[in-house]
């Protein structure tokens, strides 16, 4: 059955406006567990612009959820997952002056490096994830790289959704979803997990999650924006509900 891990990156955003310690994104945590959520996922970026290490740590020792920690391939990331051993670790393309993640990282142009941040992590018994664009030589990348999971980059599809005014019969929304469709395959085939994500809110998420064989949706941004006037209990069941409605529909 589909699952959600919840990103609560922009708690911290919004507790970092003001450089003061609340809202905390561990009681976020608890709430979107309490709340449905099937994980929880956080990007500890290199400038620490939202997520802090103090979060990870407490996350790690304080929540009984499973934890995704989302970060750059670097020598400092990798010895950070390997000591706090969250339950998955996903590598994501980081640029400094980017609002959020812009895209896929470029398996095929970075192998050998990935390859060896693949196997530490692996080493350390936590499950590997690369977030990837829906194209097939990056598919075949993450397979030879020994990655566990592949999270299709489904920002193009939410986009095209939304210029297309929502509409998804729109030969361009389709189209855009069918990469998506053709990508989760080939990672299946190839013998991976199948996850999805980026941009994906309340009127959008169904089609993907209606997809053969998708396993896990991480959404973020929707849920926190939508919690600020419902709370992140209701929020996070009532995305959690319309994955699953798709999911039984499909």
């Amino acid at each position: 059955m589909i699952e959600l891990g919840v990103n609560i990156d922009h708690v911290a955003t919004l507790r970092q406006a003001r450089r003061t310690w609340e809202p905390d994104p561990v009681w976020a945590a608890v709430e979107a567990h309490l709340g449905g959520a099937d994980g929880i996922t956080v990007h500890l970026r290199e400038d620490r612009r939202h997520i802090n290490d103090d979060d990870v740590r407490r996350l790690r020792e304080l929540t009984q959820v499973k934890l995704n920690l989302e970060m750059a391939a670097t020598d400092e990331m990798i010895g950070i997952a390997c000591r706090l051993k969250p339950e998955m670790a996903m590598l994501v393309p980081e640029g400094r002056q980017e609002i959020t993640t812009e895209g896929g990282i470029d398996i095929v142009a970075g192998e050998v490096r990935l390859r060896e941040c693949v196997a530490r992590l692996s080493d350390a018994g936590i499950v590997t994830s690369v977030f990837i664009d829906a194209d097939p030589a990056q598919v075949d990348a993450a397979a030879r790289i020994g990655a566990r999971v592949c999270e299709i980059h489904t920002g193009p599809y939410a986009h095209a959704f939304h210029a297309n005014g929502r509409d998804i019969g729109s030969r361009t929304v389709r189209a855009e979803l069918e990469r998506v469709r053709a990508a989760g395959e080939a990672v299946r085939a190839a013998g991976m997990r199948f996850n999805a994500g980026h941009a994906l809110n309340y009127y959008n998420v169904q089609p993907i999650a209606a997809l053969a064989g998708v396993r896990e949706l991480h959404i973020g941004h929707a849920i926190v924006s939508r919690a600020v006037f419902v709370g992140l209990r209701s929020a996070v069941s009532e995305m959690k509900r319309l994955m699953r409605e798709a999911g039984t529909s499909a």
